[in-house]
């Protein structure tokens, strides 16, 4: 179960990465004269996705070897 859990959540990492790379993309695209803030929107995003990505990772892997090191330890 814990297994499932981390691929579902590794997945919702890779998800976020994009969505924030296509919003920069968007910015980007922008047909706008003045596209700074649309750019600065995206890279925003970006860094958020990012950063939430690596915090997500971060807490499901430590509650997996939370719950492997607690069965290792039953008898």
């Amino acid at each position: 179960m814990v297994g499932m859990l981390q691929i579902i959540t590794y997945l919702l990492c890779v998800y976020l990465v994009f969505k924030g790379f296509e919003i920069l993309q968007i910015g980007l695209a922008s047909a706008r004269e003045d596209r700074a803030a649309p750019l600065l929107i995206g890279v925003i995003f970006v860094l958020v996705s990012l950063v939430a990505a690596y915090s997500f990772w971060k807490m499901v892997d430590a509650q997996a070897s939370s719950v492997s090191n607690r069965m290792q330890s039953q008898p």
